[in-house]
């Protein structure tokens, strides 16, 4: 497994969550971490969280569905760090219902944080990456993008498009030394999935620690190598045939 210290790993949507988790992990494995979410006393928290256990944190609210938020946080990462080794397209949200009831600010926010600004920000990491001919881009999918459930049309399209994103990135990546990979997490016991009240909250669930630790191997391959896809889900929980 190759090393990942002192790489320079951009984690967005990392105030919680699977994001945290990932952060966490990344900060354990020796990379200096840059850090984005729309929550900006809840990502001051986390950062100051992850200092006090030794971790060398950039701290950048931001908007990862607005160009400028993503401009604006790479930049502030040229000045501290000058470069970017990882990326994690984790920020993300989620909205449903009947397709026929679903308003435009629901698919909006679902498709802008998941999907607009998964690109968004590979955009801004391949323009590092590129010159430098190293890189690789990890985006966070979901099952959904196989399986979708009744009710979810904006998120399954939103992780749909995150696996073609994936490939086509990692396309015009290779020969740049830029890897594309995604990881499809099933379910995870992230905060707002705790006392939901949602019936598919009770279904089995996996730990954040899980998923960050699968995130992880997934990035300590060989820079040679692509672990381009895997979906990663509690045993017991229901895939195919999931409804």
């Amino acid at each position: 497994m190759s090393s990942l210290s002192g790489q320079v790993a951009v984690v967005t949507g990392a105030n919680q969550g699977i994001g945290k988790g990932i952060a966490r992990v990344l900060a354990k494995a020796g990379c200096r971490l840059a850090i984005c979410a729309r929550n900006a006393a809840k990502l001051t928290a986390t950062a100051d969280e992850l200092r006090g256990e030794g971790a060398e944190v950039l701290a950048v609210p931001a908007d990862v569905s607005k160009e400028a938020d993503v401009v604006a946080f790479f930049a502030a990462i040229d000045r501290q760090y000058g470069q970017v080794d990882v990326l994690i397209n984790n920020a993300g949200a989620f909205d449903g219902g009947p397709l026929d009831e679903l308003s435009m600010e629901a698919w909006n926010n679902v498709i802008g944080a998941c999907l607009t600004g998964a690109f968004l920000c590979s955009r801004e990491a391949f323009k590092r990456m590129k010159p430098r001919r190293s890189g690789r881009i990890l985006n966070i999918g979901s099952i959904s993008a196989q399986r979708p459930r009744a009710g979810g049309v904006p998120y399954a399209a939103a992780k749909f498009g995150t696996t073609g994103l994936t490939q086509a990135a990692a396309i015009d990546g290779r020969d740049f030394g830029i890897t594309v990979s995604c990881l499809h997490p099933g379910n995870v016991q992230v905060e707002r999935r705790t006392d939901s009240g949602l019936k598919s909250d009770d279904e089995p669930m996996m730990s954040i620690e899980t998923i960050a630790n699968a995130a992880l191997a997934m990035l300590s391959v060989p820079p040679d190598v692509n672990f381009l896809e895997a979906i990663v889900l509690p045993r017991n929980q229901d895939y195919l045939g999931r409804g």
